[in-house]
């Protein structure tokens, strides 16, 4: 590691601890030539993954923007934000996990729905309502039916 105060591309760690969410780790670096201190921070290099949208445009996806959805989705219902958080991160990591450089946002939309349906029903059908389109009642109330045959599946075991 190149010294910040010399340039000597020479260093020894002299201390390394993680962070506190675990996502990177800070190392005190000494310079064998100058003896000075300095700080590196070393993090997982991800790869950038890009959302298609509906009209076949791509944008760098933004787990802030994928919280405001569903933020909107949770409104004025009794869900604490630790759990937004562990949903995003959940839907965060399995889109990395999958390695796919592109993604399309319906995924994304079917992702949060799947995760949204075992946190909150209404927030569920909040967010359906919107990703799927919903173009009349009947198509809203088919939804609410399926809702209601899993919960009653989920009862009786």
């Amino acid at each position: 590691m190149k010294c910040v105060y010399c340039g000597f591309l020479e260093s020894k760690v002299i201390d390394s601890r993680q962070n506190e969410d675990g996502t990177s780790i800070r190392r005190r670096r000494e310079c064998l030539e100058c003896h000075k201190r300095f700080t590196t921070y070393e993090t997982i290099d991800n790869v950038p993954i890009l959302v298609v949208k509906k009209d076949g445009s791509r944008q760098m996806f933004d787990p802030n923007k994928l919280k405001i959805g569903i933020l909107k989705a949770c409104e004025k219902r009794p869900i604490p934000v630790a759990t937004i958080d562990k949903l995003v991160d959940s839907i965060q990591r399995q889109l990395l996990n999958s390695l796919d450089q592109e993604i399309s946002s319906r995924q994304i939309g079917e992702l949060v729905m799947e995760g949204l349906k075992d946190i909150d029903q209404v927030a569920y059908v909040r967010y359906a309502s919107v990703h799927r389109q919903f173009r009349d009642i009947n198509t809203l109330l088919n939804e609410i039916e399926g809702l209601v045959k899993l919960k009653k599946e989920q009862d009786e075991k």
